[in-house]
């Protein structure tokens, strides 16, 4: 089991957005989480390209794009155009899941598959061994500052068997509700990437607050 942190820039204060690339530059975190929502698949809009155009200049960390939004395969080229290591895409939301995952890494980029809170870890048993990581929401999507849900733990402990069982690689990522608490319940059960956003920058030491939630 690996132990990343991937700060959401989705909490973070964009009236600042400069000076919190600089502190994710600075700070110890492994790739920075970036929210996608449009709407629709979602009950919020967050941002889009142009700005994710600006902080893919401004951060020297690898960009792990969440893509909350319907029909996530037609962006492909636009992600992949920001340079992101990986591009997140919502089981819930891909009715050829296979083609898309395909696609993303045709694209050069990781290729990640998200759950929602009621999605079973059973939809991934025949994706498992083509998707490099999965996520697994512990709120539901469209919102920060959500409380995690405790079920979540069991979904990363099957989840966990299931890696084990198909002898993949995949690595195991949780969103919503993470703070020094919940991230130590989910690196217990088997997490590998902590995705998290008010814990780190509503804190008053964000570096610290990544240093902490990297060493549970």
């Amino acid at each position: 089991m690996k132990k990343l942190v991937a700060p959401s820039l989705l909490s973070a204060d964009f009236g600042n957005l400069k000076s919190e690339i600089e502190m994710i530059n600075r700070s110890e975190c492994d790739w920075l989480h970036l929210d996608i929502m449009d709407g629709v698949f979602v009950p919020n809009i967050s941002f889009g390209f142009p700005v994710l155009e600006s902080v893919a200049r401004l951060c020297c960390k690898p960009l792990d794009v969440h893509l909350m939004i319907v029909q996530p395969e037609k962006f492909i080229h636009e992600v992949q155009t920001l340079g992101a290591y990986s591009m997140n895409v919502h089981v819930e939301a891909c009715p050829h899941l296979h083609r898309v995952v395909q696609q993303i890494k045709e694209a050069g980029m990781k290729a990640g598959v998200t759950l929602n809170p009621a999605t079973p870890v059973s939809m991934l048993v025949d994706i498992i061994n083509d998707v490099d990581l999965v996520m697994l929401m512990a709120v539901n999507p469209g919102f920060g500052g959500q409380r995690f849900i405790p079920h979540t733990l069991d979904k990363v402990r099957e989840l966990r068997r299931l890696i084990e069982s198909s002898g993949s690689d995949v690595l195991i990522e949780v969103d919503g509700g993470v703070n020094r608490e919940t991230g130590r319940l989910l690196r217990e059960a088997g997490t590998d990437v902590l995705v998290a956003g008010s814990a780190v920058f509503q804190s008053t030491d964000a570096v610290d607050e990544i240093r902490v939630l990297k060493n549970l």
